[in-house]
């Protein structure tokens, strides 16, 4: 974790974020007056799950037992009415 004050953060914004990309540090604290205001940090990525929530309400998916789905058992029409154009 690094700390730095206002103007420095403000001077050193974009090797704030190549530091943050690079992994170099995972957060940066930045503080007004010796106290701490703000904390600078990445976005997380999101998970395949997340990604495909956008598409909530958009599709139905067929139920799958986890123990017997076999994706490459489904039909063209199978997957053309769950995936349409997207197959």
């Amino acid at each position: 974790m690094c700390k730095m004050n206002v103007l420095e953060a403000k001077t050193n914004f974009s090797k704030i974020i190549a530091m943050l990309e690079n992994h170099e540090e995972e957060e940066v604290i930045v503080a007004r007056a010796g106290k701490p205001v703000v904390r600078i940090s990445l976005v997380p990525k999101k998970s395949i799950i997340e990604k495909l929530g956008m598409f909530a309400g958009e599709m139905d998916l067929p139920s799958i037992d986890d123990e017997n789905w076999d994706p490459c058992a489904w039909s063209d029409e199978e997957l053309k009415e769950v995936w349409g154009d997207l197959v």
